[in-house]
């Protein structure tokens, strides 16, 4: 972290308060004061009367701080409120209690008070507006004694042991056994019905078998068949004829389906003059006799006797095998060329497969995202997928927890670490402080809660908007540039107000020479001696950083809310 850089961030706010040589007469102004003080103390205003209920108390014990005005009916009242009374921290604030008196109002003001630390302590002068007049009280000192232990009578026990706490799980787990489940059914899925080597129904298995015993098997079913006893001739006929044209059109001629008796017959001649086939004269003849014999069942509606139709099935089923007799043995070019068309079959096959899985993939996903970002957004679950650094710190674990003395209570989403800034000597009697940061300037987003607490400060005042400034010009020295400044009234959920100093800038890296643009907001409070800081920088067009911001601002607290 660029501690050094934070470091000329924050001291640049002391410059101010010290800019006038005043000590001297805030120490004088302190020894008097403890020359005359009392329990009690009466203004040369009527108006205004404070006391406390003690002097001297033990560690964390409670002092009631009494502020009680005297006022005309019509006149608002405005008492302290936040942390005022310094080195002391209010503890509580007390409703306000009305006594009406003849014509008057006495208003009651209470505030617990108390501090954990022994020595001797000034309760700082507190601010009464009434009307449009301000009132000061006077400071008030305060001891504070240790708890005397008789440590003869008082049992010594060893340190405990530090206890483990138990991290409440995620359900993670829950996510991850679900996911894999999905997967796992549509992987089931897939393989089901895509890659699965399903059974061959009847017709694939007759598919692949050689057209010679498809031919055949096409014979035996026919004479299971009831054309015959049944006088279907015609239907008879039809797949007679059917299962020898086909064989003829996968082994021979492969318009045999489409061409007519006379055109089939024909190049069955041809194919027998030119040494092609060697089927004999007298099978061409029994095949045209037996396919002219089924045109006249088929279309002229002629007799045919059931004998007569088994003799053609008998003459069919020799035919068949005096073609297959007729026909040349395959070459083993031909067997080659017949595996590699098998090869390449199973390969399209494979390759049809893979596309349908491709795609059916590449689907499911795009419904997911489109699912999602229905519902979350699409810019946030493209962010989610890919890695967004403010998306991780946006759903993280979150920290709430109070930094300094009096403290600031905020909610970040990383715990801010302590880091002790150099302090000129000079100051050091003089200032106290403390600091919590994450991130640096440079990581564009950074969270840094600073309390500063200012001793003998006697008249002064700390002027809030000068504080402002010297922190944008100690921003500007570490290489912010261009810097907008807005400012506005910044009030926290639990009442106190403050100064909100905010706006754009942009930072050169200097490693890189990248300049990049971000936001920043100043939250600072001031009480009689104490300032309060809270800066953030954070990424310009981030939606997530945005969100954080919100969050952060919505968390500060300077006391804790009654209950």
């Amino acid at each position: 972290m660029r501690v050094l850089g934070l470091g000329s961030w924050v001291l640049g706010l002391w410059s101010f308060v010290f800019r006038r040589r005043s000590f001297a007469f805030g120490l004088g102004s302190s020894i008097f004061w403890s020359l005359v003080f009392c329990l009690s103390s009466f203004f040369s205003f009527s108006q205004v009367t404070t006391s406390i209920d003690s002097t001297k108390i033990k560690i964390g014990s409670q002092i009631t701080y009494k502020i009680e005005v005297e006022t005309k009916p019509n006149s608002l009242v405005v008492f302290p409120e936040g942390q005022t009374f310094s080195p002391l921290e209010m503890i509580e604030s007390y409703a306000i209690d009305t006594i009406k008196n003849k014509d008057k109002y006495n208003l009651i003001k209470k505030y617990g008070l108390t501090q954990f630390d022994s020595g001797k302590y000034t309760i700082p002068r507190q601010k009464i507006i009434i009307g449009d007049k301000t009132f000061f009280t006077d400071s008030l000192k305060v001891e504070v004694n240790n708890v005397v232990v008789d440590t003869t009578k008082q049992g010594l026990y060893d340190i405990k042991p530090i206890i483990g706490v138990s991290k409440k799980g995620s359900d993670w787990w829950k996510y991850l056994l679900l996911t894999l489940l999905i997967i796992g059914v549509i992987g089931f899925l897939m393989y089901w019905f895509i890659w699965r080597k399903k059974p061959l129904t009847e017709a694939e298995q007759i598919a692949l078998l050689p057209p010679y015993d498809r031919a055949k098997l096409a014979l035996k079913k026919l004479d299971e068949s009831h054309y015959l006893e049944t006088d279907s001739i015609k239907e008879y006929y039809s797949d007679l004829t059917f299962i020898i044209r086909k064989y003829l059109d996968e082994k021979v001629y492969d318009r045999a389906l489409e061409s007519t008796t006379d055109e089939l017959i024909n190049r069955l001649n041809l194919l027998k003059e030119g040494n092609q086939i060697e089927l004999s004269t007298e099978d061409i003849r029994n095949l045209e006799s037996i396919l002219k014999r089924a045109d006249l069942v088929k279309f002229a509606k002629s007799a045919v006797d059931v004998e007569l139709a088994k003799i053609d099935r008998d003459t069919i089923d020799i035919e068949i095998d005096h073609v297959k007799e007729a026909l040349p043995e395959p070459t083993e070019e031909e067997k080659l060329l017949d595996e590699k068309y098998r090869e390449e079959l199973e390969r399209k096959k494979k390759r049809k497969k893979i596309i349908i899985t491709v795609v059916i993939g590449v689907f499911l996903l795009m419904a997911t995202f489109v699912g999602f970002g229905l519902k979350y957004g699409f810019n946030y679950v493209k962010d989610t997928i890919i890695g967004h650094d403010s998306v991780e710190l946006l759903e993280g674990e979150w920290v709430t927890s109070a930094y300094g003395v009096p403290p600031v209570t905020i909610s970040t989403p990383k715990v801010l670490t302590r880091i002790d800034l150099s302090v000129p000597d000079e100051m050091k009697t003089q200032v106290t402080q403390t600091t919590f940061i994450y991130g640096t300037l440079l990581d564009m987003f950074s969270v840094m809660v600073n309390t500063t607490s200012y001793k003998n400060m006697g008249e002064n005042k700390i002027d809030i908007e000068k504080a402002s400034e010297q922190s944008l010009k100690s921003i500007e020295a570490q290489g912010a540039q261009d810097i907008v400044v807005l400012r506005d009234k910044f009030i926290t959920p639990n009442g106190a107000e403050g100064l909100k100093t905010y706006g754009t800038l942009k930072i050169k890296n200097p490693i890189s020479q990248k300049v990049q643009e971000g936001n920043y907001i100043l939250l600072q409070f001031a009480s009689e001696n104490v300032l309060q800081q809270i800066i953030m920088t954070y990424p310009t067009n981030d939606e997530y950083a945005d969100q954080m911001v919100t969050r952060i601002l919505n968390s500060v607290e300077l006391k804790k809310a009654e209950e």
